[in-house]
Protein backbone atom coordinates (compact mmCIF):
# COMPACT_ATOMS: atom_id res chain seq x y z
CA UNK A 1 0.00 0.00 0.00
CA UNK A 2 2.87 2.49 0.87
CA UNK A 3 4.48 1.88 -2.84
CA UNK A 4 1.72 2.18 -4.35
CA UNK A 5 0.96 5.63 -2.45
CA UNK A 6 3.95 6.78 -3.21
CA UNK A 7 3.81 5.78 -7.19
CA UNK A 8 0.78 7.97 -7.07
CA UNK A 9 2.50 10.93 -5.75
CA UNK A 10 4.97 10.36 -8.08
CA UNK A 11 2.70 10.39 -11.12
CA UNK A 12 0.83 13.25 -10.12
CA UNK A 13 4.11 15.58 -9.24
CA UNK A 14 5.20 14.78 -12.81
CA UNK A 15 1.43 15.54 -14.13
CA UNK A 16 1.61 18.63 -11.99
CA UNK A 17 5.11 19.33 -13.67
CA UNK A 18 4.10 18.73 -17.41
CA UNK A 19 1.02 20.61 -16.74
CA UNK A 20 3.46 23.32 -15.65
CA UNK A 21 5.89 23.20 -18.66
CA UNK A 22 2.88 25.20 -20.57
CA UNK A 23 2.08 29.07 -20.24
CA UNK A 24 -0.72 30.98 -21.92
CA UNK A 25 -0.51 33.89 -23.66
CA UNK A 26 1.53 34.78 -26.51
CA UNK A 27 5.05 34.41 -26.50
CA UNK A 28 7.50 38.17 -26.77
CA UNK A 29 8.55 38.98 -29.55
CA UNK A 30 10.17 42.68 -30.04
CA UNK A 31 8.19 44.71 -32.44
CA UNK A 32 9.95 46.23 -35.98
CA UNK A 33 10.85 49.72 -36.02
CA UNK A 34 11.22 51.37 -39.28
CA UNK A 35 15.17 52.69 -39.45
CA UNK A 36 16.20 54.53 -42.16
CA UNK A 37 19.84 53.01 -44.05
CA UNK A 38 21.44 56.13 -43.00
CA UNK A 39 20.84 59.59 -41.00
CA UNK A 40 20.19 62.17 -44.03
CA UNK A 41 22.17 65.06 -42.15
CA UNK A 42 25.34 63.06 -41.77
CA UNK A 43 27.98 62.80 -44.57
CA UNK A 44 31.20 60.97 -43.53
CA UNK A 45 33.47 63.09 -42.69
CA UNK A 46 35.95 61.42 -40.44
CA UNK A 47 35.51 57.38 -39.91
CA UNK A 48 36.56 57.92 -36.23
CA UNK A 49 34.03 57.84 -33.91
CA UNK A 50 35.03 60.68 -30.94
CA UNK A 51 32.38 59.47 -28.55
CA UNK A 52 34.11 57.92 -25.75
CA UNK A 53 32.39 54.60 -24.35
CA UNK A 54 32.86 55.69 -21.17
CA UNK A 55 33.03 58.85 -19.86
CA UNK A 56 31.64 61.38 -22.88
CA UNK A 57 32.28 64.02 -21.34
CA UNK A 58 35.77 63.81 -21.61
CA UNK A 59 36.55 64.58 -25.16
CA UNK A 60 35.54 67.98 -24.49
CA UNK A 61 39.00 68.16 -22.75
CA UNK A 62 38.19 70.27 -19.64
CA UNK A 63 38.98 68.91 -16.02
CA UNK A 64 36.64 71.09 -14.11
CA UNK A 65 33.89 69.92 -16.16
CA UNK A 66 35.26 67.02 -15.64
CA UNK A 67 35.36 67.31 -11.67
CA UNK A 68 31.11 68.52 -11.72
CA UNK A 69 30.32 65.26 -13.93
CA UNK A 70 31.50 62.71 -10.88
CA UNK A 71 29.76 64.51 -8.55
CA UNK A 72 26.57 63.95 -10.08
CA UNK A 73 26.63 60.11 -10.00
CA UNK A 74 27.90 60.35 -6.36
CA UNK A 75 24.85 63.40 -5.20
CA UNK A 76 22.14 64.24 -7.25
CA UNK A 77 18.85 63.46 -5.95
CA UNK A 78 17.02 62.99 -8.82
CA UNK A 79 19.36 60.47 -9.97
CA UNK A 80 19.33 58.35 -6.40
CA UNK A 81 15.44 58.92 -6.70
CA UNK A 82 15.79 56.57 -9.93
CA UNK A 83 18.03 54.38 -8.33
CA UNK A 84 15.60 53.68 -5.37
CA UNK A 85 13.13 52.58 -8.01
CA UNK A 86 14.81 50.47 -10.13
CA UNK A 87 16.09 48.80 -6.85
CA UNK A 88 11.75 48.39 -6.11
CA UNK A 89 11.22 46.87 -9.23
CA UNK A 90 14.45 44.04 -8.82
CA UNK A 91 12.49 43.44 -5.36
CA UNK A 92 9.42 43.18 -7.34
CA UNK A 93 10.88 40.30 -9.35
CA UNK A 94 12.18 38.31 -6.31
CA UNK A 95 8.92 38.90 -4.95
CA UNK A 96 7.02 37.14 -8.05
CA UNK A 97 9.21 34.47 -7.99
CA UNK A 98 8.45 33.47 -4.47
CA UNK A 99 5.20 32.77 -6.38
CA UNK A 100 6.68 29.24 -7.59
CA UNK A 101 7.39 27.75 -4.35
CA UNK A 102 4.99 26.62 -1.48
CA UNK A 103 4.29 28.93 1.78
CA UNK A 104 4.90 27.52 5.16
CA UNK A 105 3.49 29.08 8.20
CA UNK A 106 3.58 28.09 12.00
CA UNK A 107 1.47 29.41 14.58
CA UNK A 108 0.59 28.44 18.18
CA UNK A 109 -2.23 29.06 20.61
CA UNK A 110 -3.70 28.67 24.37
CA UNK A 111 -6.91 29.18 24.46
CA UNK A 112 -9.13 29.13 28.12
CA UNK A 113 -12.74 28.93 28.24
CA UNK A 114 -15.20 28.21 30.41
CA UNK A 115 -19.39 27.74 30.36
CA UNK A 116 -21.26 29.39 33.33
CA UNK A 117 -24.11 27.65 35.60
CA UNK A 118 -27.38 26.47 34.88
CA UNK A 119 -26.19 25.22 31.35
CA UNK A 120 -28.03 21.83 30.32
CA UNK A 121 -26.08 21.21 28.18
CA UNK A 122 -22.78 19.66 27.97
CA UNK A 123 -19.73 21.36 27.45
CA UNK A 124 -17.44 19.24 24.90
CA UNK A 125 -14.10 20.77 23.66
CA UNK A 126 -13.01 20.54 19.77
CA UNK A 127 -11.44 17.16 20.49
CA UNK A 128 -14.68 15.70 21.43
CA UNK A 129 -14.28 14.93 25.05
CA UNK A 130 -17.32 16.15 26.87
CA UNK A 131 -15.64 18.28 30.05
CA UNK A 132 -18.87 19.41 31.72
CA UNK A 133 -22.45 20.33 31.49
CA UNK A 134 -25.95 19.44 32.75
CA UNK A 135 -26.71 22.12 35.69
CA UNK A 136 -23.80 22.03 37.82
CA UNK A 137 -21.55 24.64 38.51
CA UNK A 138 -19.32 26.49 35.70
CA UNK A 139 -16.95 24.36 33.72
CA UNK A 140 -13.42 25.30 32.27
CA UNK A 141 -11.01 24.16 29.90
CA UNK A 142 -8.11 24.44 28.35
CA UNK A 143 -6.96 24.34 24.24
CA UNK A 144 -3.21 24.09 23.44
CA UNK A 145 -2.76 23.84 19.27
CA UNK A 146 0.67 24.11 17.39
CA UNK A 147 -0.41 23.24 13.64
CA UNK A 148 2.51 23.44 10.70
CA UNK A 149 0.83 25.02 7.26
CA UNK A 150 1.46 24.02 4.14
CA UNK A 151 0.23 25.46 1.22
CA UNK A 152 1.02 25.52 -3.04
CA UNK A 153 -0.72 26.60 -5.98
CA UNK A 154 1.41 24.58 -8.57
CA UNK A 155 1.85 27.20 -11.51
CA UNK A 156 -0.11 24.88 -14.51
CA UNK A 157 -1.15 27.59 -17.12
CA UNK A 158 1.87 29.75 -16.62
CA UNK A 159 0.22 32.50 -14.51
CA UNK A 160 3.54 32.98 -12.61
CA UNK A 161 5.96 32.68 -15.04
CA UNK A 162 4.13 35.22 -16.34
CA UNK A 163 3.67 37.34 -13.84
CA UNK A 164 7.61 36.70 -13.18
CA UNK A 165 8.36 37.52 -17.22
CA UNK A 166 6.60 40.95 -16.74
CA UNK A 167 7.82 41.86 -13.52
CA UNK A 168 11.72 41.12 -14.78
CA UNK A 169 11.19 43.29 -18.01
CA UNK A 170 9.67 45.93 -15.59
CA UNK A 171 12.63 46.00 -13.54
CA UNK A 172 15.17 46.19 -16.97
CA UNK A 173 12.83 49.09 -18.13
CA UNK A 174 13.67 50.69 -14.46
CA UNK A 175 17.26 50.26 -14.79
CA UNK A 176 17.25 51.67 -18.46
CA UNK A 177 14.98 54.32 -17.01
CA UNK A 178 17.69 55.23 -14.91
CA UNK A 179 20.43 55.23 -17.15
CA UNK A 180 18.28 57.62 -19.18
CA UNK A 181 17.83 59.87 -16.14
CA UNK A 182 21.87 59.52 -15.80
CA UNK A 183 22.54 60.88 -19.44
CA UNK A 184 19.53 63.52 -19.85
CA UNK A 185 21.21 64.65 -16.68
CA UNK A 186 24.93 64.82 -17.30
CA UNK A 187 24.09 66.06 -20.84
CA UNK A 188 22.10 68.92 -18.83
CA UNK A 189 25.25 69.85 -16.43
CA UNK A 190 27.26 69.86 -19.89
CA UNK A 191 25.31 72.40 -21.52
CA UNK A 192 24.85 74.23 -18.59
CA UNK A 193 28.54 74.51 -17.83
CA UNK A 194 29.06 75.54 -21.42
CA UNK A 195 26.58 78.21 -21.49
CA UNK A 196 28.16 79.61 -18.19
CA UNK A 197 31.76 79.25 -19.82
CA UNK A 198 30.07 81.35 -22.78
CA UNK A 199 28.42 83.89 -20.23
CA UNK A 200 32.58 84.17 -18.68
CA UNK A 201 33.67 85.01 -22.31
CA UNK A 202 30.39 87.69 -22.83
CA UNK A 203 31.32 89.36 -19.76
CA UNK A 204 34.82 89.78 -20.71
CA UNK A 205 33.57 91.25 -24.05
CA UNK A 206 31.59 93.73 -22.19
CA UNK A 207 34.24 94.60 -19.43
CA UNK A 208 36.52 95.29 -21.97
CA UNK A 209 33.63 97.51 -24.41
CA UNK A 210 33.15 99.17 -21.73
CA UNK A 211 36.56 100.36 -20.84
CA UNK A 212 37.13 101.28 -24.52
CA UNK A 213 33.74 103.14 -24.60
CA UNK A 214 34.99 105.03 -21.46
CA UNK A 215 37.94 106.14 -23.66
CA UNK A 216 36.18 107.11 -26.62
CA UNK A 217 33.80 109.10 -23.75
CA UNK A 218 36.97 110.91 -22.87
CA UNK A 219 37.76 111.57 -26.21
CA UNK A 220 34.44 113.08 -26.94
CA UNK A 221 34.63 115.21 -24.02
CA UNK A 222 38.31 116.39 -24.98
CA UNK A 223 37.00 117.09 -28.37
CA UNK A 224 33.87 119.13 -26.93
CA UNK A 225 36.00 121.39 -24.40
CA UNK A 226 38.10 122.01 -27.74
CA UNK A 227 35.24 123.06 -29.24
CA UNK A 228 35.81 120.73 -31.94
CA UNK A 229 32.46 118.30 -30.88
CA UNK A 230 28.83 119.17 -29.94
CA UNK A 231 27.53 118.54 -26.77
CA UNK A 232 25.50 115.47 -28.39
CA UNK A 233 28.19 113.67 -29.10
CA UNK A 234 29.29 113.92 -25.59
CA UNK A 235 25.50 112.53 -24.64
CA UNK A 236 25.35 109.84 -27.11
CA UNK A 237 29.10 108.34 -26.00
CA UNK A 238 27.79 108.54 -22.26
CA UNK A 239 24.35 106.75 -23.41
CA UNK A 240 26.46 103.91 -25.42
CA UNK A 241 28.17 103.47 -22.27
CA UNK A 242 25.81 103.44 -19.45
CA UNK A 243 24.09 101.21 -22.27
CA UNK A 244 26.78 98.43 -22.07
CA UNK A 245 27.00 99.00 -18.86
CA UNK A 246 23.81 97.48 -17.80
CA UNK A 247 24.27 95.00 -20.11
CA UNK A 248 27.10 93.95 -18.58
CA UNK A 249 25.47 93.92 -15.19
CA UNK A 250 22.82 91.55 -16.46
CA UNK A 251 25.10 89.32 -18.00
CA UNK A 252 25.60 88.61 -14.26
CA UNK A 253 21.84 87.19 -13.73
CA UNK A 254 21.93 84.65 -16.41
CA UNK A 255 25.32 83.60 -14.98
CA UNK A 256 24.21 83.35 -11.43
CA UNK A 257 21.17 81.29 -12.31
CA UNK A 258 23.09 79.14 -14.60
CA UNK A 259 25.58 78.47 -11.60
CA UNK A 260 22.38 77.85 -9.31
CA UNK A 261 21.49 74.97 -11.61
CA UNK A 262 24.76 73.33 -11.69
CA UNK A 263 24.74 73.17 -7.88
CA UNK A 264 21.60 71.69 -7.76
CA UNK A 265 22.48 69.13 -10.33
CA UNK A 266 25.44 68.05 -8.10
CA UNK A 267 23.62 68.16 -4.77
CA UNK A 268 24.96 70.92 -3.47
CA UNK A 269 22.71 74.29 -1.85
CA UNK A 270 23.57 76.65 -4.44
CA UNK A 271 24.54 79.05 -1.73
CA UNK A 272 27.84 76.45 -1.02
CA UNK A 273 28.60 76.71 -4.38
CA UNK A 274 30.46 78.86 -6.97
CA UNK A 275 32.12 78.45 -9.88
CA UNK A 276 35.16 81.67 -10.67
CA UNK A 277 35.44 82.82 -14.23
CA UNK A 278 37.77 81.31 -16.12
CA UNK A 279 39.15 81.98 -19.91
CA UNK A 280 38.93 78.28 -21.92
CA UNK A 281 39.38 77.63 -25.53
CA UNK A 282 36.24 75.80 -27.12
CA UNK A 283 36.82 73.08 -29.17
CA UNK A 284 33.32 71.47 -31.05
CA UNK A 285 34.38 67.59 -31.36
CA UNK A 286 33.25 65.79 -34.36
CA UNK A 287 30.42 63.41 -33.66
CA UNK A 288 29.66 60.37 -36.34
CA UNK A 289 26.45 59.09 -35.53
CA UNK A 290 27.56 55.44 -36.96
CA UNK A 291 24.16 53.64 -38.09
CA UNK A 292 20.71 54.71 -37.53
CA UNK A 293 20.20 50.51 -36.40
CA UNK A 294 22.74 51.06 -33.87
CA UNK A 295 20.40 53.55 -31.82
CA UNK A 296 18.01 50.75 -31.14
CA UNK A 297 20.69 49.39 -29.00
CA UNK A 298 22.32 52.77 -28.18
CA UNK A 299 19.40 54.93 -26.24
CA UNK A 300 18.47 54.28 -22.62
CA UNK A 301 15.24 55.44 -23.19
CA UNK A 302 14.08 53.44 -26.35
CA UNK A 303 15.53 50.18 -24.37
CA UNK A 304 12.93 51.29 -21.68
CA UNK A 305 10.59 51.67 -24.29
CA UNK A 306 11.21 47.80 -25.20
CA UNK A 307 11.08 46.55 -22.00
CA UNK A 308 7.65 47.96 -21.11
CA UNK A 309 6.25 45.99 -24.33
CA UNK A 310 8.02 42.99 -23.31
CA UNK A 311 6.36 43.53 -20.06
CA UNK A 312 2.69 44.13 -21.21
CA UNK A 313 3.20 41.39 -23.35
CA UNK A 314 3.54 38.97 -20.51
CA UNK A 315 0.48 40.81 -19.23
CA UNK A 316 -1.28 39.09 -21.39
CA UNK A 317 -0.51 35.49 -20.89
CA UNK A 318 -1.53 36.71 -16.46
CA UNK A 319 -4.91 37.66 -18.00
CA UNK A 320 -5.58 34.64 -19.45
CA UNK A 321 -4.75 32.22 -17.05
CA UNK A 322 -7.79 33.33 -15.80
CA UNK A 323 -9.96 31.28 -17.58
CA UNK A 324 -8.27 28.16 -16.21
CA UNK A 325 -8.85 26.54 -12.99
CA UNK A 326 -6.49 26.99 -10.00
CA UNK A 327 -5.24 23.93 -7.68
CA UNK A 328 -4.19 24.87 -4.63
CA UNK A 329 -2.19 21.69 -2.45
CA UNK A 330 -2.24 21.75 1.21
CA UNK A 331 -1.56 20.39 4.29
CA UNK A 332 -1.51 20.72 8.02
CA UNK A 333 0.07 18.57 10.64
CA UNK A 334 0.64 19.30 14.21
CA UNK A 335 0.08 18.90 18.12
CA UNK A 336 -3.40 19.74 20.00
CA UNK A 337 -4.46 18.74 23.47
CA UNK A 338 -6.47 20.33 26.50
CA UNK A 339 -3.65 19.73 28.84
CA UNK A 340 -0.26 21.62 28.70
CA UNK A 341 2.00 18.93 30.42
CA UNK A 342 1.51 16.63 27.55
CA UNK A 343 0.73 18.77 24.29
CA UNK A 344 3.78 17.69 22.40
CA UNK A 345 3.53 14.11 22.21
CA UNK A 346 2.35 11.62 19.78
CA UNK A 347 -1.30 11.00 20.66
CA UNK A 348 -2.01 14.82 20.22
CA UNK A 349 -1.07 14.69 16.98
CA UNK A 350 -3.30 15.55 13.53
CA UNK A 351 -2.68 16.27 10.48
CA UNK A 352 -4.97 16.75 6.90
CA UNK A 353 -3.58 17.19 3.92
CA UNK A 354 -6.02 17.72 0.29
CA UNK A 355 -6.36 19.39 -3.10
CA UNK A 356 -8.63 22.04 -4.13
CA UNK A 357 -9.66 23.10 -7.48
CA UNK A 358 -11.18 26.49 -8.25
CA UNK A 359 -13.07 27.29 -11.37
CA UNK A 360 -15.07 30.77 -12.26
CA UNK A 361 -18.61 29.85 -14.29
CA UNK A 362 -20.13 32.67 -14.85
CA UNK A 363 -18.74 36.59 -14.52
CA UNK A 364 -20.45 37.73 -17.04
CA UNK A 365 -17.37 38.85 -19.48
CA UNK A 366 -14.80 40.30 -16.34
CA UNK A 367 -12.18 37.91 -17.48
CA UNK A 368 -12.25 38.84 -21.30
CA UNK A 369 -12.03 42.32 -20.79
CA UNK A 370 -9.26 42.04 -18.55
CA UNK A 371 -7.83 39.96 -21.25
CA UNK A 372 -8.64 42.75 -23.68
CA UNK A 373 -7.56 45.53 -21.69
CA UNK A 374 -4.12 43.56 -21.52
CA UNK A 375 -4.11 43.60 -24.80
CA UNK A 376 -4.58 47.08 -25.51
CA UNK A 377 -2.24 48.10 -23.24
CA UNK A 378 0.04 46.08 -25.17
CA UNK A 379 -0.82 47.98 -28.30
CA UNK A 380 -0.32 51.13 -26.52
CA UNK A 381 3.31 50.11 -25.71
CA UNK A 382 3.74 49.08 -29.14
CA UNK A 383 2.67 52.46 -30.44
CA UNK A 384 5.25 54.03 -27.35
CA UNK A 385 7.88 52.66 -28.09
CA UNK A 386 7.92 52.75 -32.08
CA UNK A 387 7.10 56.73 -31.53
CA UNK A 388 10.33 57.26 -29.03
CA UNK A 389 12.24 55.81 -31.80
CA UNK A 390 11.12 58.09 -34.29
CA UNK A 391 11.70 60.49 -31.66
CA UNK A 392 15.25 59.37 -31.23
CA UNK A 393 15.99 59.55 -35.31
CA UNK A 394 14.44 63.03 -35.18
CA UNK A 395 16.81 64.02 -32.22
CA UNK A 396 19.88 63.19 -33.87
CA UNK A 397 18.98 64.20 -37.40
CA UNK A 398 17.87 67.73 -35.86
CA UNK A 399 21.19 68.09 -33.96
CA UNK A 400 23.62 66.45 -36.89
CA UNK A 401 21.49 69.25 -38.93
CA UNK A 402 22.20 71.88 -35.76
CA UNK A 403 26.28 71.41 -35.84
CA UNK A 404 26.41 71.51 -39.92
CA UNK A 405 24.31 75.03 -39.94
CA UNK A 406 26.29 76.46 -36.79
CA UNK A 407 29.51 75.56 -37.98
CA UNK A 408 28.49 77.55 -41.40
CA UNK A 409 27.31 80.25 -39.78
CA UNK A 410 30.02 80.27 -37.16
CA UNK A 411 32.24 80.97 -40.48
CA UNK A 412 30.09 83.81 -41.44
CA UNK A 413 29.75 85.38 -38.24
CA UNK A 414 33.44 85.67 -37.57
CA UNK A 415 34.50 87.66 -41.11
CA UNK A 416 31.10 89.78 -39.89
CA UNK A 417 32.67 90.63 -36.43
CA UNK A 418 36.50 91.31 -38.19
CA UNK A 419 34.41 93.64 -40.90
CA UNK A 420 32.48 95.22 -38.16
CA UNK A 421 36.35 95.79 -36.20
CA UNK A 422 37.39 97.00 -39.00
CA UNK A 423 34.25 99.58 -39.76
CA UNK A 424 35.02 100.63 -36.06
CA UNK A 425 38.20 101.66 -36.26
CA UNK A 426 37.49 103.93 -39.81
CA UNK A 427 34.85 105.13 -37.94
CA UNK A 428 36.90 106.18 -34.69
CA UNK A 429 39.74 107.52 -37.12
CA UNK A 430 37.37 110.04 -39.34
CA UNK A 431 35.79 111.23 -36.28
CA UNK A 432 39.17 112.06 -34.43
CA UNK A 433 39.80 113.65 -38.12
CA UNK A 434 37.03 115.55 -38.12
CA UNK A 435 35.14 113.90 -41.49
CA UNK A 436 32.65 112.22 -39.92
CA UNK A 437 29.75 112.77 -37.01
CA UNK A 438 29.95 110.76 -33.36
CA UNK A 439 26.84 108.86 -34.77
CA UNK A 440 28.80 107.19 -37.27
CA UNK A 441 30.94 105.90 -34.57
CA UNK A 442 28.27 104.77 -32.36
CA UNK A 443 26.32 103.01 -34.62
CA UNK A 444 29.79 100.61 -35.61
CA UNK A 445 30.30 100.42 -31.93
CA UNK A 446 26.59 99.22 -31.29
CA UNK A 447 27.24 97.16 -34.85
CA UNK A 448 30.98 95.56 -33.63
CA UNK A 449 29.38 94.50 -30.07
CA UNK A 450 26.26 92.97 -31.54
CA UNK A 451 28.64 90.62 -33.93
CA UNK A 452 31.24 89.81 -31.52
CA UNK A 453 27.97 88.88 -28.74
CA UNK A 454 26.13 86.79 -31.80
CA UNK A 455 29.34 84.90 -31.71
CA UNK A 456 29.64 83.95 -29.01
CA UNK A 457 25.71 82.90 -28.93
CA UNK A 458 26.97 80.91 -31.82
CA UNK A 459 29.49 78.88 -30.00
CA UNK A 460 27.24 78.36 -27.35
CA UNK A 461 24.14 76.98 -29.70
CA UNK A 462 27.23 74.76 -31.01
CA UNK A 463 28.57 73.25 -28.16
CA UNK A 464 24.83 72.50 -26.56
CA UNK A 465 24.26 70.94 -29.95
CA UNK A 466 26.86 68.44 -29.81
CA UNK A 467 26.43 67.50 -25.71
CA UNK A 468 22.69 66.89 -26.80
CA UNK A 469 24.12 65.52 -30.12
CA UNK A 470 26.01 62.81 -27.55
CA UNK A 471 22.83 62.73 -25.22
CA UNK A 472 20.34 61.40 -28.45
CA UNK A 473 23.28 58.70 -29.36
CA UNK A 474 22.71 57.19 -26.28
CA UNK A 475 26.08 58.64 -24.77
CA UNK A 476 28.50 55.79 -24.22
CA UNK A 477 25.13 53.18 -23.16
CA UNK A 478 24.38 50.25 -24.51
CA UNK A 479 21.47 47.51 -24.28
CA UNK A 480 24.14 44.87 -23.25
CA UNK A 481 24.64 46.69 -19.65
CA UNK A 482 20.67 45.89 -19.19
CA UNK A 483 21.05 43.85 -16.17
CA UNK A 484 19.47 40.14 -16.65
CA UNK A 485 16.58 40.61 -14.90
Amino acid sequence: MTTLRHIEIVALAGAIAALGACAVGPDYKRPGAAAPAAYKEWKVAAPKDDVRRGEWWKIYGNPALDDLMAQVNISNQTLKQAEANYRQAHAAVAGARAQFFPTVAISASATRSGRGQGSSTPFVSSNGVVVGGGTGGSTITNQYSLPLDVNWEPDLWGKVRRTVESSAATAQASAAELEATRLSLLAELAADYFQLRVLDDQQRLLDDTVAAYQKALDLTKNQYASGVAAKLDVMQAETQLKTTQAQAIDNGVQRATLEHAIAVLIGKPPADFSIAPEKMAFTIPVIPPGLPSELLERRPDIAQAEREVASANAQIGVAESAYFPDLTLSATAGYQSAAFADWISAPNRFWSLGPALAETLLDFGARRAQVEQARAAYDASVANYRQVVLGGFQEVEDNLAALRILEQEARVQDEAVKAAEQALQIALNEYKAGTQNYLTVVSAQAAALSNERTALTVLSSRLTASVTLIKALGGSWGASQLPSD
